[in-house]
């Protein structure tokens, strides 16, 4: 945080308040208030079932995809899935996906190092949640499907 601020010259508070930002973000303290309500309502283990079944039922059907490749499968990770579809760059699919209202991330994720270890710059990765369907899980198929179908008449 600052002391004073002219138009020729900042002063700073002393040490700790120096490094502060200024007004903490009050809209954020009450969203995570209500967040937590929410939360305290949930069984959270069926809510971990739900997810980790979700992410069982989308790993076992992309799979089966040619071109579908999954960055990391390990069996005690987070519900999320990182992929790629050979011919396709990560935002490509981000926004195929978007069309049908699923919304996932694409990039490096801020994670260059793992990717590099897994030979690539970037990945689609799709995140599991309480809120997410079966039908979210179809969906996510027939468009990861399709992009393999485009990718293989591209090559006729």
């Amino acid at each position: 945080m600052i002391k004073d601020v002219t138009f020729t010259q900042t002063s700073y508070a002393d040490v700790p308040a120096k490094f502060e930002a200024g007004t903490g973000s009050l809209a954020d303290a009450v969203g995570l208030g209500a967040a937590l309500t929410y939360l305290d309502t949930l069984d959270l283990q069926a809510a971990a079932l739900h997810e980790t079944a979700l992410l069982t039922m989308a790993t076992d059907a992309l799979k089966t995809i040619p071109g579908f490749s999954i960055l990391g499968q390990s069996s005690q990770k987070a519900d999320v899935l990182s992929f790629n579809i050979d011919g396709f760059s990560a935002q490509d699919i981000a926004i195929g996906l978007n069309e049908v209202d699923i919304a996932i991330r694409s990039g490096h994720h801020c994670a260059q190092p793992i990717l590099r270890r897994f030979g690539v710059e970037e990945s689609a990765r799709a995140s599991f949640a309480i809120y997410k369907t079966h039908e979210d899980v179809d969906r996510l198929f027939i468009v990861c499907a399709s992009f393999a179908q485009a990718n293989r008449y591209k090559k006729i």
